[in-house]
């Protein structure tokens, strides 16, 4: 079956596109077009959009704001975004990464949207043409929004605040067996004032682990001072099974990577699975 593609100036004009049968947004393409290679006939058509604000990462101020175009490539190499790189980095190889969006990554189901994973730590806020939401509303209903995603925006944490690390059995572009983005503050004594910790493949979709930030709180970054929010945050989980693992295999090892992340023991990649 031929597919066609529209092309639009704007962003209004492509959602109005959106609400004909069959249509779907194309930013990237890693996520639909593979839908489409595999079989999924209820497309006839892709509409996309041009409009450069799409494609605009702005800095300033310690604020952030990322089109939704802007791919994974771009954040990773961007001055700017240093603290980004990782989760960047982490999205598919080169060839996926030049391709992948933000505005995609949002809606990759598990075991991908790593890149999402740190947005939901960063406590972001996603931009649409209808108005702006929290991140984790967004993706608590993100099969239902029939609006195109315009970017999302978030701040800069503090020096050494952002943590970031991805379990694959394959480097550098290997399938996530787990994910986890964390933001933490930190009183001039050590102990944790405030905490944001983000899940991957422990649902499916990014989800928050709100056991284990409650238990950190209040708690300096030692073994001993994290133990709680270790044993705590397996609560609300559902972990999926794949290729890559079983869901009893993620819930064994989240603690592990999740110890060695807050410790500062590792960042970024790892292997070992």
């Amino acid at each position: 079956m031929a597919l066609a593609l529209q092309t639009f100036s704007t962003v209004k004009d492509a959602n109005a596109a959106l609400k004909a049968a069959g249509t779907r947004y194309l930013g990237g393409g890693t996520l639909v077009v593979r839908a489409t290679n595999e079989g999924d006939v209820s497309l006839s058509s892709f509409v996309r959009s041009t409009e450069p604000s799409l494609s605009t990462i702005a800095v300033s101020g310690g604020k952030v704001r990322l089109g939704a175009s802007v791919t994974m490539a771009t954040v990773a190499r961007h001055l700017e975004l240093g603290t980004l790189s990782p989760a960047a980095r982490a999205v598919g190889g080169p060839a996926i990464r030049n391709m992948a969006t933000v505005g995609g990554n949002l809606f990759a189901p598990a075991p991908y949207g790593d890149f999402t994973v740190a947005l939901l730590a960063l406590d972001a806020t996603v931009s649409t043409d209808g108005g702006d939401l929290p991140i984790e509303t967004f993706l608590a209903k993100r099969e239902s929004n029939h609006a195109i995603v315009t970017a999302v925006g978030f701040a800069l944490p503090a020096g050494g605040g952002f943590r970031f690390l991805k379990v694959s059995r394959v480097k550098p572009k290997g399938v996530s067996v787990l994910s986890i983005a964390a933001v933490l503050e930190q009183a001039p004594d050590g102990v944790v004032s405030s905490a944001r910790i983000a899940l991957g493949c422990m649902a499916d979709r990014p989800m928050r682990a709100k056991a284990a930030e409650k238990a950190l709180a209040g708690r300096p970054l030692t073994s001993d001072g994290i133990a709680p929010a270790l044993a705590a945050v397996a609560e609300g989980t559902s972990p999926i099974t794949d290729p890559i693992a079983s869901a009893w295999y993620r819930s064994q090892v989240m603690p592990v990577h999740l110890g060695r992340l807050l410790l500062g023991q590792v960042t970024g990649m790892e292997t070992k699975a």
